[in-house]
């Protein structure tokens, strides 16, 4: 008889600062973002049993076989090690990797550390993008993730009338949010108009709509239900995981709606037994490396019918103070995107943001259940999480 996938909980989470050009190495973000997680769980790096890694590419942090050269500084040191990596994906892939081994029972504690160090790579992350363009169809038009991310920005918006002051609130939503997250790197006050009169980057996707350059790492501490019980009496439980890959030409997609998401979720929904999802998840962090990306998001996760999210976020339904609060932490538009550890901090958010200690960003909806997403590679990887109370 098969055995039965064990209870995994949440007991444990840290985070770096994010910044640019941040004078520390990747071995150190994963350093300080590890011992945090393990201090706020009261364990000990003996303590772990297994350590999973995320982090982008190698060309990120300028460093060949970086997973192998992150591993003592993430604790990995002498201990069963895994890196995972589904491009901007990873950080929210990461916890599923590390849920499956705890989840599984090869292992009782598991150290989930993502890390990125972006601001090294020469002249721009951008750069590093143009190999994972097919060589044949795609690299000889010179891509790059900007005018794509534009190109479907456009799809988007034509598809179901939107205008880009719709689409510049969430700009303006997720920087005034992270005015209060100690960690962020970009927040700001700021007012529409403001966003539109940034530098357009290709057009309709301006300066101010685009997530910055960042370094920066976080980390969670994954325990089985008995030893959960036994560290804290507010354990966050990985109620949910999913992910979905849909064809890597992202020319053979309707770029207007992120299918990729919407499987990913509903695989999620049915391990947490969500039905609905509008009304069962009560803080949303979905990834936000563009403006444009939380709405389209929000859409995929069932969480917003299509094309009415800028609706949605223009009467408040997503504010902090709203019926479905949505990056309440500011998201990668306003604490950063260091890659893989954007997704892995909207886990650590979200478990502060259950326990009631989120601070000045905790929402008032009194949440019992939260919901991370992210999406990776070439706009086709989708990866969801659902945590509870």
């Amino acid at each position: 008889m098969a055995r039965s996938m064990r209870r995994v909980a949440v007991v444990g989470a840290g985070l770096s600062l994010f910044m640019r050009r941040a004078l520390e190495t990747g071995k150190e973000l994963s350093y300080y973002a590890a011992s945090q997680a393990l201090q706020s769980a009261g364990l000990r790096r003996q303590d772990v049993q297994a350590v999973v890694m995320a982090s982008g590419p190698d060309a990120f942090d300028g460093v060949h076989m970086k997973g192998e050269y992150l591993s003592d500084g993430a604790g990995g040191w002498r201990k069963p090690y895994l890196r995972a990596y589904v491009g901007g994906g990873s950080g929210v892939f990461s916890i599923i990797s590390g849920w499956s081994l705890v989840a599984s029972g090869l292992f009782d504690v598991v150290l989930v550390v993502a890390e990125e160090k972006m601001s090294p790579t020469q002249p721009h992350p951008q750069a590093a993008f143009i190999s994972i363009f097919d060589h044949t169809i795609e690299r000889p038009l010179g891509p790059n993730l900007l005018w794509i991310f534009a190109l479907e920005q456009n799809r988007y918006m034509h598809a179901y009338g939107i205008r880009n002051e719709e689409i510049a609130l969430v700009s303006v939503k997720n920087k005034r949010n992270a005015l209060d997250h100690p960690a962020a790197q970009i927040a700001a006050e700021l007012t529409p108009e403001q966003v539109l009169a940034s530098e357009v980057v290709a057009w309709p996707v301006h300066r101010l709509m685009v997530s910055p350059v960042s370094d920066g790492a976080a980390a969670i501490v994954l325990a089985a239900e008995e030893v959960a019980k036994r560290i804290t009496a507010q354990p966050v439980w990985v109620e949910g995981v999913g992910w979905a890959l849909d064809t890597s030409y992202w020319g053979n997609r309707d770029l207007a709606y992120p299918r990729y998401v919407e499987d990913a979720a509903r695989m999620a929904y049915k391990m947490a037994g969500i039905t609905e999802p509008r009304r069962q998840i009560h803080v949303a962090e979905p990834y936000d490396p563009f403006a444009y990306k939380e709405l389209h998001h929000l859409e995929g996760l069932l969480l917003a019918d299509r094309g009415k999210a800028p609706e949605d976020l223009a009467r408040g339904r997503f504010n902090r103070d709203g019926e479905l609060p949505s990056c309440p932490s500011g998201g990668l538009l306003g604490v950063g995107n260091p890659i893989a550890a954007a997704g892995l901090m909207k886990i650590c958010e979200l478990f502060w943001q259950l326990r009631g200690e989120a601070g000045k960003r905790q929402v008032h909806n009194n949440p019992k259940r939260g919901l991370a997403q992210a999406w990776g590679d070439l706009m086709q990887i989708g990866t969801v999480v659902v945590v509870g109370v």
